[in-house]
């Protein structure tokens, strides 16, 4: 009879955290002293447990093996080690333990071995481990590390978020933003394969077993890339230069003086572009009262465009009008002609 923990083929736990379902899978011919470590890891004796199971997976034992791996993964009677966890996930999953093939492509890929993890995961997605399935679903998507398939990426993702996979909800969502209405035809119908393929090893889990992942226990996803560039936004086009008030200068406000067009103008700012310019004139006109009695001026020189205002007939003009720039936000300087 095999006996091996099945708790962290369901979730990724973080170290410290509980199993989803503590106990045991019963199969084939029994063998009592790997049965005793479980029975000793579900009544919370955890290094009685992984005294009973180092020396069969020293020997080879892959249940054993595995069990050593939950071991060291969640740190229950042995520091938590994910290098050793990964290692007897590795030894176990050689000799073909799909759980431990699993969590083996997962961790690595949780670890940064991200193309390694892939032919394991793919193994592992193909069984219909939703995990596996996310993960692999948006590689083919993003075409990292996997060639690009859509189709095959959106029927991974549907199978994942039927699951009750969370993250993958999310990323089918962004799916269909994307990806065209006769992929995602063939998708459906390639979805509906795998869950007839993968029915069988679904059967014998657990309620619990196929419950959704806490959200702490999933890898960090590979970022879902956009496929193609949403359109940028028209830039918005200056307002039409003024050289008259659009209303009657109110009572207080800054005035342009009644005298000769004189040598001096005030500074607002020098920009690349001169759209920009004409932007903050536009802006500025309508907040500083008084300012729209002015003129603007765009200055060129090399690529810079300089905005200028005027003109005013003295300094201390240029001055009086630059305090009431300053007071609305924006830098000012007086400039002679």
């Amino acid at each position: 009879m095999r006996h091996f923990l099945i708790g962290a083929a369901v979730a990724l736990a973080a170290p410290g955290a509980a199993l989803l379902l503590d106990g045991a899978l019963f199969s084939g011919a029994a063998r009592a002293d790997v049965k005793t470590g479980v029975d000793a890891w579900t009544q919370g004796d955890y290094v009685k447990a992984v005294t009973e199971w180092r020396p069969l997976a020293n020997k080879g034992d892959a249940d054993a093996q595995f069990n050593m791996g939950q071991a060291y993964k969640l740190g229950r009677g042995v520091p938590t080690d994910l290098p050793i966890a990964m290692e007897w996930f590795r030894k176990a999953a050689e000799q073909g333990h799909l759980r431990a093939e699993d969590n083996y492509g997962i961790l690595l890929f949780q670890q940064g071995s991200r193309e390694q993890a892939m032919p394991h995961l793919r193994n592992s997605a193909e069984r219909g481990e939703p995990r596996a399935q996310y993960i692999l679903g948006t590689a083919l998507f993003n075409g990292e590390f996997v060639g690009k398939d859509w189709v095959q990426a959106y029927a991974l993702m549907i199978r994942a978020s039927k699951s009750g996979l969370a993250p993958a909800t999310a990323s089918l969502q962004q799916m269909e933003n994307y990806i065209p209405a006769e992929q995602k035809k063939q998708g459906l119908l390639l979805a509906s394969e795998l869950e007839k393929k993968t029915a069988h090893t679904l059967a014998a889990a657990t309620e619990k077993d196929n419950a959704p992942f806490p959200a702490k226990d999933m890898p960090k996803p590979i970022a879902l890339a956009a496929a193609t560039p949403k359109p940028k936004p028209a830039p918005e086009k200056p307002a039409p230069l003024k050289t008259v008030p659009e209303k009657p200068v109110a009572p207080g406000a800054v005035t342009a003086p009644a005298a000769s067009p004189g040598d001096w103008r005030v500074q607002l700012g020098a920009f690349s572009e001169e759209g920009r310019a004409a932007t903050l004139w536009s802006s500025l006109s309508k907040k500083v009262s008084g300012l729209s009695a002015y003129r603007p001026f765009y200055v060129k020189g090399g690529a810079v465009t300089r905005l200028q205002v005027g003109p005013l007939g003295t300094a201390a003009d240029a001055q009086k009008l630059c305090q009431s720039i300053k007071a609305a936000g924006t830098d000012c300087i007086p400039k002679k002609l």
